[in-house]
């Protein structure tokens, strides 16, 4: 595992020399810093493990060090060094969240004990983190980036129903990752070492679709030179996905019907059945319910495809992911471009977590791979973001949540009149008015 770094604080130099002398003992990386200004700088780019700093420094002290420790990296300790005159102040710190604290003149064996105590807490809370996450990480299939409750629901879902051999219908918006749920189910199946075959039932004709899924035989139609193997049949013994089912022509939803109950197949133009186990899993972006009291979808495959119902959420229904899909798209798109492309300015961050995305995480995922392409810098800016976009960015401004000028000068005159007790001679002063000029402002404001 990687050395622990440990910064040592204290503005008398031979404090922190013989300090460091003690501890370089062991394997770790040290650090020495003369005032509390300089260590916050750099924890600023740098975490440290332990910090051990001295309890009265001048300008930022101790205190002031073990607040910004607490608040920045919580998985990090410290130990205070105290004269004995300031040790019912080093035990209020300890309540305020510091490991422990020793006396001048320090005693380097009691050190070396606290900072190894201190050091094994560090590593127990590592620990517990990275058991934590890994757990998290069993539930959370490895392509789906979320963080948000909504999310932790269907995470949960694929979870439970992976290992059940059971037809799943996923439904959802276009770009919101259904194909995706489906590869975790599989994954999650025991079919998960057979293959996985994604067919999209939309825009085709039902002939297509047939020979497709079905397959035919050598001389079945002009042109079938040869026999071919439908979708259905490679996909024995493992995983079929059926993306737009709502889009399959009604006659072609009979023969998947008929499929569905039998587990046997035709080829186009042959006669043997030919048994086929395949888990199926349907999806839609269209409530097929819906369809099937409108007429246009057969109500008995909806409850053949129907066993378990997957319902996956918009983008703009969890905000909360979309720094996080922000960050991987980066990385992934950084990576496949060959650039450095690490950050988002506030300003991007600000008009994508207000953008609705009608076309959701796949939208998303465009408009990073796009802007890491056209970047030029380490980060994004709105320039680098389509003109639409950047429009946003400006039509998102309320007219009314800014003052005019006038109105922030009558506030501005307000405001120091106030603090003047309305003596205009001063208030003047410090408007830098004559007074004429700011008795004539009063007046066209209404201040008395």
């Amino acid at each position: 595992m990687d050395r622990f770094r440990i910064a040592i604080v204290d503005d008398e130099p031979l404090v922190c020399r013989e300090v460091k002398r003690c501890l370089s003992k062991e394997p770790y990386i040290i650090e020495t810093f003369p005032n509390g200004e300089s260590v916050i700088k750099r924890m600023e780019e740098f975490q440290f493990d332990l910090v051990l700093c001295d309890l009265n420094l001048p300008g930022v002290n101790g205190l002031d060090v073990l607040k910004f420790v607490r608040k920045h990296y919580p998985q990090s300790e410290i130990i205070l060094i105290t004269a004995y005159s300031s040790v019912d102040t080093a035990i209020d710190a300890i309540r305020a969240g510091a490991f422990h604290y020793v006396t001048k003149p320090v005693r380097f064996a009691e050190l070396r004990v606290l900072v190894k105590r201190a050091l094994d807490k560090v590593l127990l809370v590592r620990e517990k983190e990275a058991l934590k996450e890994a757990l998290f990480s069993q539930k959370r299939p490895a392509e789906i980036i979320s963080n948000s409750k909504i999310m932790f629901e269907v995470f949960q879902l694929i979870d439970k129903v992976g290992p059940l051999d059971c037809n799943v219908l996923i439904y959802g918006e276009s770009g919101t990752g259904k194909e995706m749920v489906a590869q975790a189910l599989h994954q999650r199946s025991s079919r998960r070492n057979q293959s996985f075959v994604s067919f999209n039932c939309g825009g085709f004709s039902e002939e297509l679709i047939t020979n497709e899924l079905f397959g035919h035989e050598k001389g079945a139609f002009t042109g079938a030179n040869e026999t071919k193997v439908g979708l259905l049949e490679a996909a024995n013994k493992g995983t079929i996905f059926l993306d737009e089912i709502s889009e399959m022509p009604a006659s072609m939803q009979v023969k998947l019907l008929r499929f569905v109950e039998e587990r046997f197949l035709l080829r186009v133009g042959g006669i043997r059945q030919i048994p086929v186990d395949v888990r199926l899993i349907a999806a839609s972006n269209q409530d097929l319910k819906g369809l099937v009291k409108a007429g246009s979808f057969r109500e008995d495959l909806f409850y053949r495809l129907n066993v378990v119902l997957i319902n996956l959420p918009p983008l703009r229904t969890r905000p909360e992911d979309i720094p996080l899909l922000i960050r991987h798209f980066l990385t992934k798109y950084s990576r496949a471009f060959g650039k450095e492309v690490k950050h988002v300015s506030t300003e991007v961050l600000d008009i994508l977590t207000h953008y609705p995305f009608p076309g959701n995480v796949r939208e998303l995922e465009n408009i990073i791979e796009r802007a890491v392409a056209l970047s030029d810098d380490s980060e994004i800016s709105a320039g680098d973001l389509p003109s639409d976009l950047q429009e946003l960015s400006i039509s998102t401004i309320d007219p009314q949540s800014w003052l005019s000028l006038e109105e922030k000068e009558k506030l501005y005159i307000q405001e120091v009149l106030a603090k003047t007790n309305h003596r205009k001679n001063i208030a003047a002063d410090i408007l830098g008015l004559p007074r004429t000029s700011l008795w004539r402002k009063m007046k066209r404001y209404g201040l008395s």
